[in-house]
């Protein structure tokens, strides 16, 4: 695959991004951290894991750690956790299914995939400001209570997909050989379709009263509009590793490659953040007219 870089462009849509973002959310730069569970934190990120199994502890581990933080049984990392937690937890029982061609890409992808996961919440929690900006759109809203659950969870997918899925392809790619696209592709589409089969049950779990009026009144349009979203947002997220990919011998370009993938997700979920709070704003002033 062919890449055509432009330095000059991707350095200047970089700063664009991160303006855009502190626009959208100028009141929202709390400091870094996890307290007070910061040692448990640490302790749940040191050890990296080495299968499927491992991911599923290791998400285990955090739900209990993010349900003990403030606000009591509504801290917005425990929300994304939990969905994260529910579609590993069906990755792992369809790894010895007929539908899946490569058990080894695929359990090898999710383990690197969550690698991402638990790196970001070490780093967040020492403080780091490598933290990616993707991740740090939801970790400080974690005590937010303004922010609904499902669009925590949201945010934390957005993160996930939008900066985590092509850096777990790369480093899979770097270990089971380079894109193939006939071989493993369709156990990466596998994961869209148990997206499509968790969505409905997954965004009623998070919703407020507000948000559940709003899921009845359109019906199925909700479930068919966010089985689009996955379908793209993860076919772009193997186009963007495949370019990525074609980058990683030029580390300087791949830092800056980096950088706007991670911009445009954060940029992203301060989006979310912003209909979010818009459409909690409409469903306040209804309810009180009712």
């Amino acid at each position: 695959m062919t890449v055509v870089f432009d330095r000059d462009g991707v350095q200047d849509s970089a700063a664009r991004l991160r303006d855009g973002r502190i626009q959208l959310a100028p009141d929202s730069w709390p400091g870094r951290g996890w307290a007070p569970a910061h040692q448990e934190i640490a302790e749940l990120c040191a050890i990296a894991p080495t299968d499927i199994g491992g991911v599923l502890r290791g998400l285990t581990t955090a739900q209990k750690i993010f349900d003990g933080l403030p606000p009591p049984a509504g801290n917005r990392v425990a929300a994304f956790n939990s969905l994260y937690f529910t579609i590993t937890d069906r990755v792992a029982r369809s790894l010895s299914t007929a539908n899946v061609r490569d058990a080894a890409f695929l359990e090898l992808l999710d383990v690197e995939f969550a690698k991402r996961y638990f790196h970001a919440l070490s780093l967040w929690g020492a403080d780091d400001d490598s933290t990616p900006d993707a991740w740090e759109v939801l970790f400080r809203r974690a005590q937010d209570g303004e922010v609904s659950k499902l669009t925590a969870a949201m945010l934390g997918v957005n993160a996930h997909i939008n900066h985590d899925l092509a850096l777990a392809l790369i480093a899979t790619w770097e270990q089971l050989g380079p894109p193939d696209e006939d071989r493993v592709h369709p156990d990466y589409l596998l994961i869209n379709k148990i997206f499509f089969e968790e969505i409905p049950d997954l965004r009623r779990r998070y919703s407020t009263p507000w948000q559940l009026r709003l899921d009845d009144l359109v019906g199925t349009l909700d479930d068919w509009s966010q089985r689009v979203l996955v379908s793209a947002t993860r076919a772009r997220a193997w186009e963007q590793g495949e370019r990525l990919w074609a980058l990683r011998e030029d580390p300087d370009d791949l830092a800056r490659a980096l950088l706007v993938m991670d911009r445009v997700s954060s940029y992203l979920g301060e989006v979310l953040v912003a209909g979010d709070q818009f459409v909690t704003r409409v469903g306040t002033v209804l309810g009180r007219h009712r």
